[in-house]
């Protein structure tokens, strides 16, 4: 009964942690749409299809996948989910690799520093790799492993979401983090939702055993 109270949660939980990185996407298309350059923003106007590329393919990813990794979701309509889960690979792929242009050839914020580079260049290629991993599994019919790969790569992908549940403490409490102390901060929301993943993929999972229905009558004659 808990494990079905708890599926219900999800959806929700997932939903409120999409809430921030869709809407500073969106926020960001529509400054690149009017044309207001600003100091944040500026790096962007000279190659903006990258970061259109991006926000689109992890709002799909991210909000499609909702839906993906709801067991009673997936039960329900598997044709669905393996329609969708095609869309979704190819979404989170654009994301993670436009992510990886992005971070190579824009030039660094100035509150951003070598240290949050190379997180940010382990985050995009560990999610297009574990999203490439997903899909060899499942044309290998090892749902097990494709379900695994398929969670990695959405708590990375969704690393942007947990970053400010772990930025918000410091920003209250000492102002906005910047240096070394912001790549720390953002590393972790990396950390805390692949420990998440890692503890779903481990979790025992309960398995019914469906008695044949002469066996089911012969016990129930028998009480």
């Amino acid at each position: 009964m808990r494990s079905h109270r708890l599926q219900r949660f999800v959806p929700a939980g997932l939903a409120l942690l999409c809430v921030v990185p869709v809407t500073a996407g969106g926020v960001r298309l529509a400054s690149l749409a009017s044309g207001a350059v600003t100091p944040e923003n500026a790096r962007f106007f000279d190659s903006p299809v990258p970061v259109v590329v991006h926000v689109v393919g992890a709002s799909l990813f991210l909000l499609l996948g909702i839906g993906q990794l709801h067991p009673a979701l997936r039960r329900r309509s598997p044709a669905w989910h393996r329609r969708a889960g095609r869309g979704i690979v190819l979404a989170g792929l654009a994301a993670a690799l436009s992510g990886l242009w992005m971070s190579v050839f824009y030039a660094l914020p100035a509150h951003d520093n070598d240290l949050l580079l190379g997180f940010r260049l382990l985050a995009g290629t560990g999610m297009a790799g574990a999203l490439v991993l997903a899909v060899v599994a499942v044309r290998r019919r090892d749902i097990a492993a494709h379900r695994a790969w398929m969670l990695r790569g959405y708590a990375l992908g969704l690393g942007a979401g947990t970053q400010v549940l772990t930025n918000l403490p410091w920003a209250l409490l000492v102002g906005p983090p910047a240096g070394t102390v912001r790549a720390v901060l953002m590393g972790l929301g990396w950390v805390v939702n692949l420990a998440v993943a890692e503890a779903l993929i481990r979790a025992p999972r309960r398995r019914i055993v469906r008695q044949p229905r002469a066996a089911m009558a012969a016990n129930t004659g028998a009480q």
